[in-house]
């Protein structure tokens, strides 16, 4: 293994210990010392990579949005109905929230702004709701009287409400909950030409991402860690 490869380890490793404590203990409460111990490295090769505890932060707050992003963008554009893929993406982000430490932690560092960011996690799902609800609408597939606008801000309202409680039980992420909301919600939104097409469910493809598997760590990405240790040219202490 080359250095390079060992620093790009060493990165994912602390932005997910960082990850652990902040969601356990939040931003204020978490040292650095515990962090770089969960990480299994010592303190200088923490401050190698990360200047303070806000750096690291950013860092998580960062691979976080790139694994929302990322989520979203699956189902943004392709084929079939808007309103299921919609569907289909509130499954597939839940399912990343139960996988990813990683993308739970930054959600709620970027909600909590413990550390004075500007980043907005949630405008990319915000813009990706929409979205799909304007699609939605000029291909007919919203009832009467439905309008994007007003519906994105229910949706939104849920989703983020489902992510809160989850912070205290998981079990808010489980796929009935959003089954359940969507069984509420889809008569209501979708025109009656697509009774009975919509699977509130979730597509049965949604269930094979990694995020539902457990077998990756989508909010950590060794393509992007390894990226930005080439641009510093780092190595491991």
């Amino acid at each position: 293994m080359t250095k390079q490869d060992r620093a790009v380890r060493t990165r994912l490793a602390l932005i997910r210990s960082a990850a652990e404590q902040f969601e356990t203990r939040g931003y204020v409460r978490a040292s650095l010392a515990e962090i770089s111990a969960g990480a299994g490295v010592s303190s200088g090769a923490l401050h190698f990579h990360f200047a303070n505890k806000a750096a690291v932060a950013e860092a998580v707050e960062h691979a976080a949005e790139d694994a929302l992003r990322e989520a979203a963008a699956r189902h943004q554009h392709g084929d079939g109905s808007a309103l299921q893929r919609l569907v289909d993406v509130t499954h597939h982000i839940a399912r990343l929230l139960c996988a990813d430490v990683v993308v739970r932690a930054g959600l709620r560092l970027n909600a909590e702004q413990a550390a004075g960011r500007v980043r907005d996690l949630r405008r990319g799902w915000r813009e990706c709701v929409l979205g799909l609800l304007a699609e939605a609408e000029r291909v007919g597939e919203l009832a009467a009287g439905v309008t994007p606008q007003r519906t994105s801000a229910v949706v939104l309202a849920a989703t983020t409400g489902i992510e809160v409680l989850a912070r205290e039980d998981h079990g808010w992420l489980a796929r009935p909950s959003l089954t359940d909301l969507w069984q509420l919600l889809l008569p209501c939104l979708a025109a009656p030409c697509l009774a009975g097409t919509l699977d509130p469910a979730g597509s049965p493809s949604v269930g094979s991402s990694s995020a539902a598997s457990g077998q990756a760590e989508p909010g950590v990405r060794a393509d992007a860690g390894r990226a930005d240790a080439g641009r510093a040219g780092l190595a491991l202490r």
